[in-house]
């Protein structure tokens, strides 16, 4: 299975149209179509569902497009590695990044980083700790930032001197907005919006057994959304604060968690990462702004 094949596959499945794909690739239809029948016969399935007019992947074609799109992923990525391996004013730095309000100092670095080298480029992931760390595995990434304590097995890690504080958000009319401080017995009853990784690793080690009795109506990965949906009355957001907007003139207020609950916030690398120059100037940095000064 040749790389060109696949990013041939993959601008067919993107366009649903042979014709126009081909356009694009500039090849010929012919070819085109020649080399999706070889590879259709190589992986001995069939990837499209042809028509007249347009084209629709199989249930293998689907598989295959998110297989093909990770592999093309790395390959351009170990591409660009290459070519910064000769060009250390520049290059590629893939960071994953949780959602937080305490990574000023972070943004910092890099600012004064891409000062000294303005060709470097920084890819941002935003998502959730789970997704990050399954990009960071599979080598898409060369730093992620996580909200979770870390597993010491796969990574070498640096802590950001700061920690993210759970409490609720509220329309300021809802009853639990009177409250100053919200305790375990407040969100027993209540519809409550949470994020995928605080049911596994943040609220158990605060709820204990009695997690399984919260009223959850919705699970979310990045806050933002949730904070339309708290406009609407459909319940109250577990989040951390200064995620969603809370000043004055908002609807909405953060009310804190009691007893405290706090997420740290880690610098996380694979073990034996092998570091493009521009990615290891960077770590450098970091250990110079994060490790403990002896």
């Amino acid at each position: 299975m040749e790389i060109r094949v696949l990013r041939y596959f993959l601008e067919v499945a993107r366009e649903k149209n042979i014709s126009k794909a081909a356009v694009r690739l500039h090849i010929s239809q012919p070819t085109l179509s020649k080399q999706l029948k070889d590879l259709e016969a190589e992986l001995g399935k069939k990837l499209f569902v042809r028509s007249n007019y347009f084209i629709k992947l199989t249930e293998e074609g689907m598989m295959l497009r998110k297989r093909a799109e990770e592999i093309l992923e790395l390959v351009d990525k170990t591409t660009d590695e290459f070519k910064a391996l000769d060009e250390i004013n520049g290059g590629d730095i893939h960071i994953g990044c949780a959602e937080s309000k305490d990574l000023h100092s972070f943004f910092h670095i890099l600012h004064q980083l891409q000062m000294h080298y303005p060709h470097i480029r920084f890819h941002l992931h935003s998502s959730a700790t789970d997704a990050i760390d399954e990009r960071l595995e599979r080598g898409l990434l060369d730093f992620a930032i996580i909200a979770q304590d870390v597993d010491s097995r796969k990574y070498n890690f640096l802590k950001i001197p700061s920690a993210n504080q759970w409490g609720i958000i509220a329309r300021k009319d809802m009853p639990l907005a009177q409250k100053q401080k919200i305790h375990l017995n407040d969100l027993l009853d209540v519809p409550l919006i949470c994020s995928r990784q605080s049911l596994q690793a943040d609220f158990p080690k605060w709820l204990g057994d009695q997690q399984d009795q919260l009223h959850i109506i919705a699970t979310y990965d990045l806050a933002y959304n949730t904070s339309i949906m708290v406009e609407e009355g459909m319940g109250y957001v577990l989040t951390f604060n200064h995620l969603i907007y809370t000043g004055q003139d908002s609807n909405l207020c953060f009310r804190p968690l009691e007893p405290v609950l706090e997420s740290p916030m880690y610098i996380v690398w694979k073990k034996y990462q092998v570091f493009s120059p521009v990615a290891q100037i960077l770590l450098n940095e970091l250990k110079k702004s994060y490790l403990p000064k002896a």
